[in-house]
């Protein structure tokens, strides 16, 4: 015997079940109590009883038997989601990282076998317990069925109705509740870059759509809603309610007491709960179900850009706005054509985060000279923290070769690579100890003047004469973002490495603070990059690169203005007025 005919023969107990409950206690109180026979009618409600319990068997022969319904499912599933995933990944497929494949093996899959497993219980137990009810109504009495029917069949049509148009409904609400929680987190991300471009406005009036449109689907939602609770109120109360005012007729007819007390019976006890169950599961486990199975055996949807190709890793800055974006090829600068070697040297340099994934940077090439100021800018996330971290040595490129001081960085120990440079990140590092443990940390042979020296020029004699001097210990909780960096900042001043690398270290510092350190890092032996995010670091520069996403542009602060129309928007609005015209 197959799984469906032992689940369909546990259902056929369970109509018995409910059709012996109201016929029970109709016969225990019309041949029983009301006939003065008592033992009669105990019988009877003995069996009403016995009915009663023995739904605690059914039900687990139920459990027993759906489990060979949902696994074939779930399995069914998981096997279309990988072969959907698979078509995406090979030559000739959809194209794009399909992002959602774990989703849909793990999270998704399980939603739809438990709200199939609960949709398959509910539709059953409504089916069957109905059958036996309305059975049983009709052998007490024709004419009860004539009450109970129709508010019970209008209710469920009227529920039945708001089926289509409620999921439509939901799935309008949740693509505009996605909607507008993805422009909310690509508008924090990009905040910077929306106020330095000028583009807040039009960012506000697209969130302020989004907005609307989301409270829009939400009324539309909440209105089908309403239409679902009167269905649920029609066919849940109306049967009762009309019962109670047909007794007089009723009992006109011929129906008895005990007929009427097991019609009602038959309505609290089976019918109208099994009711009410089918409806709450079809609202909610039927609504999630067909999302999930639309998500996973649907149509393909259309490829997406990856909107994380360009984002870090976990530790680094990114942003949604980084999608699709890639650095072009850039000339090299003259001290590359012989002399000593450059301080810093990309040739060819490519970086992707993933086999599919846009390139951050595409065939990069660039030099910087000994003791060089460069300045890099452009929107967050277009790669400039990449950049800095493949400079670095902290991370590989995809393909192509870095060099600092001649030397290639890709795979050099920890403590090779302290010596050719310092990154200082946006997010100081302060540990517990003392100031000069702090400031001492990359040169740890400094002296008391070597100290002194690296807190007068960075503009630290306040905050150490505050701390208690550099031999008062430090709680890094106790020090503001931009102290933390003025500590980090002199940290790298008395580093011995000859390449400096500022990854927007000075962003929570004030303009005047910023200026003092940049030159004070200026006049310190060797070569400094800075991730520049005013337009007074850019200024300072020797030369500027402005990333773009289409292209590399480097040169001097007044070439770049010629060259590239990002950089001459970022300079209008860093002025406080119209960008200036090549």
């Amino acid at each position: 015997m197959g799984v469906s005919a032992r689940l369909a023969l546990w259902s056929f107990v369970e109509t018995g079940q409910a059709f012996l409950v109201g016929y029970g206690v109709a016969h225990a109180v019309d041949q029983g109590f009301l006939a003065g026979d008592v033992r009669r009618g105990l019988s009877w409600l003995a069996v009403a009883l016995v009915a009663v319990l023995f739904g605690a068997p059914v039900i687990r022969g139920v459990f027993t038997q759906l489990a060979g319904l949902t696994e074939p499912l779930r399995d069914g599933l998981v096997r279309r989601a990988v072969d959907r995933s698979l078509a995406r990944a090979v030559p000739g497929g959809a194209g794009g990282t399909d992002r959602a494949a774990v989703s849909r093996l793990t999270n998704q899959v399980e939603i739809a076998r438990d709200s199939f497993a609960g949709l398959v219980l509910t539709l059953r137990s409504f089916v069957f317990t109905a059958v036996g009810a309305l059975l049983g109504l009709l052998s007490l009495h024709p004419a009860l069925l004539v009450v109970v029917l129709p508010p019970l069949t209008g209710g469920l049509a009227l529920f039945l109705v708001t089926l289509r148009p409620m999921a439509a409904a939901q799935r309008r609400a949740l693509a505009a509740d996605e909607a507008l929680g993805d422009h909310a987190a690509r508008s924090r991300a990009a905040l910077r870059d929306l106020t330095a471009c000028g583009t807040g406005p039009e960012a506000a009036r697209r969130g302020a759509e989004l907005v609307d449109g989301a409270a829009a689907a939400a009324r539309v939602l909440a209105g089908w809603a309403a239409v679902r609770t009167a269905a649920l109120g029609v066919s849940g109360h109306l049967p009762v309610l009309a019962l109670l005012l047909a007794v007089p007729w009723l009992r006109g007819r011929g129906v008895t007491a005990g007929a009427l007390l097991g019609a009602f019976t038959y309505l609290v006890q089976s019918l109208l709960p099994a009711l009410h169950t089918l409806m709450t599961a079809l609202g909610a486990a039927g609504a999630r179900l067909l999302v999930v199975l639309d998500r996973i055996i649907g149509p393909e949807p259309e490829p997406e850009p990856e909107p994380e190709s360009e984002s870090e890793p976990a530790g680094t800055k990114a942003s949604a706005s980084e999608a699709g974006r890639r650095a072009r090829p850039e000339p090299a600068h003259p001290a590359a054509r012989g002399g000593p070697a450059a301080a810093v040297e990309l040739r060819s340099v490519t970086l992707s985060y993933g086999a599919r994934a846009e390139p951050v940077l595409d065939s990069l090439d660039l030099c910087v000279a000994p003791g060089e100021r460069l300045a890099v800018v452009g929107p967050s996330g277009i790669g400039k923290s990449t950049l800095t971290r493949l400079v670095a040595g902290t991370l590989a490129p995809s393909g192509g070769e870095v060099r600092v001081a001649g030397r290639e960085v890709t795979g050099r120990a920890p403590a090779e690579l302290a010596a050719l440079r310092v990154l200082v990140p946006q997010e100081a590092y302060v540990f517990s100890g003392t100031v000069g443990d702090n400031l001492a940390y990359l040169r740890p042979d400094a002296d008391r003047a070597d100290l002194d020296a690296s807190v007068g020029a960075l503009g630290l004699r306040t905050l150490v004469e505050r701390l208690g001097g550099l031999d008062a210990p430090v709680r890094p909780a106790g020090l503001s973002p931009g102290e933390r960096q003025l500590v980090a900042l002199a940290r790298a001043y008395l580093s011995p490495a000859p390449l400096l690398l500022l990854d927007e270290a000075t962003c929570h510092l004030d303009p005047a603070s910023e200026a003092r350190a940049e030159e004070a890092l200026a006049r310190r032996p060797g070569t400094l990059l800075v991730v520049a995010h005013r337009l007074s670091s850019a200024v300072r520069a020797d030369r500027v690169l402005v990333l773009d996403g289409t292209e590399a542009v480097c040169g001097t602060h007044e070439e770049v203005l010629e060259r590239s129309p990002l950089y001459r928007d970022l300079t209008g609005h860093w002025n406080g007025g119209p960008a200036r015209e090549p």
